[in-house]
């Protein structure tokens, strides 16, 4: 019981750090550069249809360009690569599938 009261004013007082952190992060708006969609295959697939369907509608209720870069090659390892290599910001997407 000692133990609990010595740590809720700590955790008490780190709230509002966490919020403001956080409010923060709310503020800026996404996506604030054009989107890259990721697909592994060559173009003119079903994966790459499909990429384009969904750019276009994602394009239209973002507002913001969505750009399909086919990665085609060693069954689609190539273009999964590219994928993790990139940063983990959120502007690049994959359009895998279940062997990817």
């Amino acid at each position: 019981m000692k133990t609990r009261r010595n740590v809720l004013p700590a955790i008490l007082a780190t709230l509002p750090l966490a919020f403001g952190i956080v409010s923060g992060a709310v503020a800026q708006t996404y996506p604030n550069k054009p989107v890259r969609v990721i697909v592994p295959f060559p173009a003119g697939g079903n994966a790459d249809i499909l990429a384009r369907i969904l750019g276009q509608k994602m394009t239209e209720s973002l507002g913001q360009q969505i750009v399909v870069d086919n990665r085609a090659g060693a069954a689609g390892i190539i273009g999964a690569q590219a994928a993790a290599k990139s940063p983990p910001d959120g502007y690049t997407l994959f359009m895998g599938t279940t062997g990817t």
